[in-house]
């Protein structure tokens, strides 16, 4: 893997109170280990909140073919998915995400134990389901076992029987909106509010759409996948528009096998 982007000193990324640490040591064209990559996708220091949204996009805007973002992906990739996974807190996704890529419990790689235990971590990170229907199959792995009980989001007016059966499961249920609709300003303040400060969001795009609206998200990973697909899907982001353009800059460019590993922060 090569690093594109800062390009001046090779050993130590930029130092900036804001960002996560910079990128590990060049390692060629080789893959980077684990450690390096956990080292170059750190989260920032501080007691704060960090919003982190890691996504793939193919060279023609799709984020995803045949629903699914899979197609998109490489090995390379895998790789960083299951770092920011292992240095996440919490994962958060829409519904619709869970549906459509089959989710099951996360499981962090016994590499990152070590480096989650010194962050006084748990032994995985828990995934918050962001939902206002509850329209979900609480007989799924994900909710009956996982290492650490999965939580679901959703607003004060969700229907009762579904809040039950969601709890009879073994998730926790938070609520963070009015009627059945779940605020993003909230939600990511009740994860806060309960340790859950380095956030992880993997859409789907509806979902990364509000927290763009809203202002909360502070950085986006994005693999820029050398595909072309046509076709209708969905950007990485939908739903109504911004008033004004979000700016972010770009942090750090990595590059292997035509794959574009970015990361931008905001502005």
């Amino acid at each position: 893997m090569r690093r594109l982007f800062p390009v001046t000193d090779m050993t130590a990324g930029p130092a900036a109170p804001t960002a996560p640490a910079g990128p590990a040591p060049d390692a060629g064209d080789g893959d980077w280990s684990l450690d390096a990559l956990a080292d170059a996708y750190a989260y920032p220091e501080g007691d704060g909140p960090w919003l982190r949204a890691n996504m793939v996009s193919s060279l023609d805007g799709a984020g995803q073919h045949g629903g699914r973002s899979q197609p998109l992906s490489s090995e390379t990739d895998m790789r960083i998915f299951g770092t920011l996974r292992g240095l996440a807190d919490v994962i958060v996704v829409g519904a619709e995400t869970v549906r459509l890529e089959g989710y099951r419990p996360a499981r962090a790689r016994e590499a990152f134990a070590e480096r989650r235990a010194a962050a006084g971590q748990g032994p995985a990170p828990v995934i918050a389901v962001v939902t206002g229907s509850l329209d979900l199959d609480f007989s799924l792995p994900l909710f009956t076992a996982p290492l650490v009980p999965t939580l679901v989001l959703t607003g004060s007016a969700a229907p009762a029987e579904r809040v039950r059966a969601a709890r009879e499961a073994g998730a926790e249920v938070l609520f963070a909106g009015d009627g059945t609709r779940v605020d993003p300003v909230l939600a990511l303040a009740a994860l806060t509010g309960r340790g859950l400060r380095r956030q992880l969001t993997e859409g789907g795009p509806r979902l990364l759409g509000q927290f763009v609206a809203a202002g909360v998200l502070d950085e986006l990973c994005l693999t820029i996948s050398p595909t072309m697909t046509a076709g209708d899907a969905q950007r990485i982001a939908g739903g109504p528009p911004v008033a004004v353009p979000t700016r972010f800059r770009v942090a750090s460019v990595l590059e292997r096998d035509g794959f574009l590993f970015t990361r931008y922060l905001r502005s």
